[in-house]
This record gives structure tokens, C-alpha cells and sequence, in this order.
């Protein structure tokens, strides 16, 4: 049997196998329980009290030994609950708590922050990150800039092949210097060539106090840069807008 849903309430490799046996052989002596298990005696009475603690595990007295029982499988899904429960209310704890420690966060100055990301899952987080964050802003301030390039476009793509329908399914506009030649729009998008080379290889997305960079190592693997700093962001919002009249 595979005991790893159990460990997903909190119960240790020992302890499921415990609970299994004492539901398969029924009332047990803590000696004999040790026995099936391959246990010492104080391991498996210390176990023992662990599950009687959950409402896993009842005892009752035979002369003079005790003898332990499992308590019905059902008593499992209440587990559940508790520990659905206890989520949810360290959910609504953090979710209070966010404002606060973004007010620590805030507080560290202008010293722009830099996060460093690798592989398809990196380049996805990156592509989160930018959906989150536009998702935030009002209907109508809901754009962001990209310089587009072809290498990392593929990069994009096999990391994150929905990501397009996601952007357009949140109302999220950009506009799009292409590099190089080629690409197409999709939905709630421009864009423009800059008719640079054909093999660029950086991708940069400009959004809401961030700056982007999704490219390559030298053994052709994706990786990205994200650079949160307001003064940075203008500036490269302004470098962009330019560009972008100047290429009407």
C-alpha cells in the first residue's frame, strides 16, 4: 500500500506503518506491535502516543497489559479537515500579514533588487510574474513593452505555450519592437520592427516597475534576469516610447 497520502497529514514513514498494522492484526501489546514493525519498544510506544494524540489510535486495558487498537479509516478524512482548516486560516494570516511586510520590502530604498532565473521553470516564473502583476493594475493601464527576439521567443514559447491566451483572457495589451524581421500579432497587441539581426537572442519585458531579460547561457540554455527599480523602469519606458514613434 502506498502510504504517501498519509504522510500529507502529517504522519512520519513510522507512524503510517503503525496505524496499517495495528488496523490489520487489531488489538496489539505495545511489545508485540514492536515486534511486527521491526521497532525498539520505546520507538513504537512513543509512536503510539503520537497517534492516540491524532485520534488514530484507542487503548484499553487486558489484565494487566495495555492493548492498543486503530481507530476507524474514517477518522482520517476528519485529518483532513483540520488540516484544511489550519491552511486556510495561515492563508487569511499571511494575507493580512502581506501589506506589512511590503511595507518592510518598501523601506529598503531604490537600491534596485535583482532576481536571477534558469530553465523552462525560471522562464515560466518570469512569465507569472508579468501576468500577476499587470492582472493588478486598472482595465485601462493594463499594457506592457517588449523588445522581441527570435531565439528567446522559442525559449518562450516551450516554457509557457499558453501564455498569449493568458494575457489576452486578462485584457492585457503590449507593444512589440521586434529586433528582427518576422512575428505576427495575436490580440490586444502592436508591433514594429527594428530589422536588427536575425539571430538576437534577448528578450526584455518592460512592466510596471520592472525590467525583464530572458536569454541565453553559453551552452545555449534559457535564462532570465528580472530588475525591480522604478527609476530604471522609466527610463527604459522612455527609450521605448521613442523608439517606438521613431519607427512609425
Amino acid at each position: 500500500m502506498d502510504i504517501a497520502i498519509l504522510k500529507k497529514l502529517n504522519l512520519s514513514d513510522k507512524e503510517a506503518a503503525v496505524y496499517l498494522k495495528l488496523l490489520q492484526y487489531g488489538a496489539a501489546s505495545v511489545r508485540s506491535l514492536a515486534e511486527v514493525t521491526g521497532l525498539n519498544r520505546g520507538t513504537a510506544y512513543d509512536i503510539l502516543k503520537k497517534l492516540q494524540e491524532v485520534g488514530l489510535v484507542s487503548y484499553y486495558h487486558h489484565e494487566t497489559k495495555q492493548r492498543f487498537v486503530a481507530e476507524d479509516p474514517e477518522r482520517l478524512l476528519k485529518l483532513a479537515k483540520d488540516k484544511e482548516i489550519e491552511l486556510n486560516e495561515v492563508k487569511n494570516k499571511i494575507i493580512e500579514l502581506i501589506p506589512e511586510l511590503k511595507s518592510l520590502q518598501d523601506k529598503k530604498g531604490e537600491k534596485p533588487t535583482v532576481k536571477f532565473y534558469e530553465a523552462k521553470a525560471g522562464i515560466k516564473l518570469i512569465l507569472d510574474d508579468l501576468l500577476s502583476v499587470m492582472e493588478k493594475q486598472k482595465e485601462d493601464e493594463r499594457e506592457y513593452y517588449i523588445y522581441s527576439a527570435t531565439n528567446a521567443s522559442d525559449d518562450i514559447n516551450n516554457a509557457y505555450p499558453d501564455f498569449t491566451k493568458k494575457r489576452i483572457r486578462k485584457k492585457i495589451r503590449v507593444k512589440a519592437i521586434a529586433l528582427a524581421k518576422g512575428g505576427k500579432t495575436h490580440g490586444l497587441d502592436e508591433r514594429r520592427w527594428l530589422g536588427a539581426h536575425e539571430e538576437s537572442a534577448t528578450f526584455i519585458f518592460i512592466y510596471f516597475g520592472k525590467c525583464a531579460f530572458i536569454s541565453r547561457d553559453a551552452k545555449a540554455m534559457p535564462i532570465g534576469v528580472i530588475i525591480e527599480n522604478k527609476m530604471i523602469y522609466e527610463t527604459q519606458k522612455i527609450i521605448f516610447s521613442r523608439l517606438w514613434e521613431l519607427l512609425k
